[in-house]
């Protein structure tokens, strides 16, 4: 989404941002500071290590942590701690990242130990549906690994299922589409 929208987003009270992807967010927040405007920015979409420098310094938080070897890499370019969220496969697709469920546990017991990370939660994508409901069981999935490791922020959820995911949950949702409509560039 265009800049100009994001503003005018901040002006009736928007306060967080998620994006998407790292060079398209570098250039929306480069020109909202020229204006003395500073949201809390979000990374939501996947990042790749060799992003992670770039990454560390743009954002409030990452949602996208789906590997120890990039967490091993945001650990070693981030100049101060780094806010982040594990992002797992609930719903186990083949096109989706993330850590599978089973190796959450693990993964977070390696990423603790490393400096400049802040683990804060954990962050799905769940399959898209015409059914939101069906969701469900995924989102409590989510829930209960939150729970069980301890982990207080729970990002899951987008436009066509946040409700479901709020009721299952949720202390984030990725709403973009609901307040600026679809993306023109996919």
């Amino acid at each position: 989404f265009p800049a100009a929208a994001i503003e005018e987003a901040l002006a009736a009270g928007l306060r967080e941002v998620g994006e998407n992807r790292v060079q398209e967010a570098a250039a929306k927040i480069q020109a909202l500071a020229a204006k003395g405007l500073a949201p809390r920015w979000h990374l939501i979409g996947h990042l790749q290590t060799n992003k992670a420098k770039i990454a560390a310094d743009l954002f409030g938080i990452i949602h996208s942590v789906d590997t120890v070897r990039l967490a091993q890499e945001l650990s070693r370019r981030a100049s101060e701690p780094v806010p982040i969220l594990l992002e797992v496969n609930v719903g186990q697709e083949a096109t989706k990242f993330g850590f599978d469920t089973t190796e959450v546990a693990s993964a977070l017991s390696a990423i603790t130990t490393l400096p400049n990370l802040d683990v804060r939660g954990l962050m799905t994508v769940a399959p898209e549906t015409d059914d939101p409901d069906t969701l469900r069981p995924l989102f409590q999935r989510l829930a209960g690994l939150g729970k069980e490791l301890d982990l207080r922020e729970l990002s899951m959820g987008m436009t066509g299922d946040f409700e479901v995911a709020i009721e299952e949950g949720a202390t984030m949702v990725r709403v973009g589409r609901a307040i600026f409509g679809p993306r023109s560039n996919p």
